[in-house]
C-alpha cells in the first residue's frame, strides 16, 4: 500500500490488549474510539474493527464512512452492523467464525446434562441439607433438534451425538447423509422436525426470515417434555410466547444464554420460573477468548494489507458467512 492505513477499533468499556494488536499497529495508524467519538474517527479511515460487537454506532454513524473498505465485526452475529445502508454499500464485511464454536457446544452439553441430572435440584437439597435419594434421565438415546446448521450448529451437533444423542438438523434446505446432522429438513418442515424432539438448540443466524421463529405455534409443536437451549439471538423468539409454555406446561424447560432484550429486565418472570437457566450471554466467552477474537482480526488485517482474499467474509443479503452444509 502506498499510504499507510487507518484503522478504526470501535470498543466499548474494554480495549484490546496491545499485545494482540501489534501486527495491526506495525502497518497502520489505529484510532480506538467509543461510540461517542465514532463520527470523527471515521474521517478518512480504510477498516473498522467492531471490537464492541454488539453496538450499533457503526450504522447509525455510516454517513462519515465514505473512504472505508472493509468492517470487521468481534462475533459471528453482525445483525447490529447491516442496515439497509450498510447492507447496499461496497463495504466487505467479515465475522468472527470459529473463533466460539467449541465453546458454545460445550454450553449446550452442560445445560442438556444440568436439566437431565438435575444439577440445579442437587444444589438445593445440598443447600438444606437434605439427603434426598432420586433418579435422573440418560441422554444417551434422546433426540436433539439444532435449529441452524452453520459452524456452530455443527460443533453442537457433534458433542451431542458424542454424548450418544440423536441429532438432526434444521436449516435453509432439506437433505440427508450430512455427516454432522444425519437429516436436516427445512423451514418448512420445521414444526414436525419440532415435535420429534426432546432437545430443541436454537442457533439460527438472526435475519428477518429467522426474528421470531421460535413463537407460540413453535412451542406448542414441541412435546411437553422438551426442553429449548436458546445460543443464538434472543430475538429468534417471541418472549411472551415462551413465558407462556413454560408455564402452561408446553415445554418442560429453557436455558437461555440470550434473551429479547438484554440485560434481562428486572422482574421479568424468566428470572424466576423454575424450570429456567439464564445466563448473561456468555455461553462462548471461555478464558483468553478476548484476545482470540483480537489475532482473528489481526491475521485477516495482514492477509488485507498483502491484498489476498479475506476470511470470514459476510453475505449482507444473508446476514452471515455462507457455507455449502449450511
Amino acid at each position: 500500500m502506498s499510504k499507510t492505513p487507518v484503522v478504526v477499533v470501535l470498543h466499548g468499556a474494554n480495549r484490546p490488549s496491545p499485545q494482540a494488536m501489534a501486527p495491526v499497529a506495525e502497518r497502520a495508524e489505529i484510532r480506538y474510539t467509543e461510540a461517542s467519538g465514532l463520527g470523527e474517527a471515521l474521517d478518512g479511515a480504510d477498516v473498522v474493527f467492531a471490537y464492541d460487537f454488539l453496538s450499533t454506532a457503526i450504522a447509525e454513524a455510516w454517513h462519515a464512512a465514505g473512504s472505508v473498505e472493509w468492517v470487521h465485526v468481534a462475533a459471528a452475529g453482525v445483525d447490529a452492523l447491516l442496515s439497509p445502508e450498510v447492507r447496499e454499500s461496497e463495504v466487505v464485511v467479515t465475522n468472527s467464525r470459529g473463533v466460539f464454536d467449541t465453546s458454545i457446544a460445550e454450553y449446550v452439553l452442560g445445560q442438556v446434562l444440568s436439566f437431565a441430572k438435575d444439577l440445579p435440584g442437587s444444589l438445593r437439597l445440598q443447600q438444606e441439607e437434605c439427603w434426598q435419594h432420586r433418579e435422573s434421565e440418560r441422554v444417551a438415546g434422546s433426540r436433539a433438534l439444532v435449529v441452524g446448521t452453520g459452524p456452530i450448529g455443527r460443533a453442537i451437533a457433534r458433542l451431542l451425538r458424542a454424548a450418544g444423542m440423536e441429532v438432526s438438523g434444521s436449516g435453509r434446505r432439506e437433505r440427508t447423509g450430512d455427516p454432522d446432522f444425519g437429516t436436516v429438513t427445512d423451514t418448512a418442515a420445521l414444526p414436525e422436525a419440532l415435535g420429534r424432539a426432546d432437545w430443541v438448540v436454537a442457533i439460527a443466524p438472526l435475519t428477518d426470515s429467522t426474528k421470531g421463529m421460535f413463537d407460540a405455534d413453535a412451542f406448542a409443536a414441541m412435546q411437553p417434555h422438551a426442553r429449548f437451549i436458546n445460543v443464538g439471538r434472543g430475538e429468534l423468539v417471541v418472549t411472551d410466547d415462551l413465558v407462556s409454555a413454560l408455564r402452561e406446561g408446553g415445554i418442560a424447560g429453557a436455558a437461555l444464554d440470550v434473551v429479547d432484550v438484554e440485560p434481562l429486565p428486572e422482574g421479568h418472570p424468566l428470572w424466576s420460573l423454575p424450570n429456567v437457566m439464564v445466563t448473561p450471554h456468555n455461553s462462548g466467552d471461555f478464558v483468553g477468548w478476548r484476545d482470540a477474537l483480537v489475532t482473528l482480526f489481526a491475521d485477516n488485517f495482514v492477509r488485507w494489507a498483502d491484498g489476498r482474499p479475506l476470511d470470514n467474509v459476510v453475505d449482507k443479503s444473508l446476514g452471515y458467512v455462507p457455507t455449502s452444509g449450511s
